[in-house]
């Protein structure tokens, strides 16, 4: 089964700290254990980065639109954090999440494809509300 995966990223190779906030997004498309194909996305499309901070439009009702449309080709998205709502946004979107604390792209996908990629189960350095947990995901697994 193949899975398209993108990670924040500050410059294809170093994981962003803040996935509103990322200047780019690694896409892997694996598949049976492999890399498919390798893309850099750059976000210019999360509202943070289009100098959006403040007007309202990054975090009200529909104020992801752009992101979650940027990414709905994208079956798992990761990060090092991100605010609640836009956790919450990707996951109703059909968007399984992973916040991780590895610091590298390579960590992350090579993690992934090995089956151990541990979800921290944090968010913005908060558990969870919803009972999420720590776990590991890889090929063919979703939360």
């Amino acid at each position: 089964m193949k899975t398209r995966i993108a990670i924040a990223t500050e410059d294809g190779t170093r994981l962003a700290q803040h996935f509103g906030r990322t200047p780019y997004f690694a896409v892997y498309t694996v598949e049976n254990g492999g890399i498919l194909h390798r893309e850099l996305r750059e976000n210019n499309f999360s509202p943070h980065m289009m100098g959006m901070r403040g007007a309202g439009l990054g975090h009200g009702p529909g104020g992801h639109g752009r992101i979650l449309a940027a990414l709905r080709d994208c079956d798992l998205v990761v990060s090092r954090g991100m605010g609640r709502r836009v956790y919450n946004d990707l996951r109703a979107a059909g968007i399984e999440m992973v916040i991780t604390d590895s610091e590298t792209v390579d960590e992350v996908i090579r993690a992934y494809l090995d089956g151990v990629l541990v979800d921290t189960g944090e968010c913005c350095n908060h558990s969870h509300e919803d009972g999420h947990s720590p776990h590991q995901l890889g090929p063919g697994e979703r939360n």
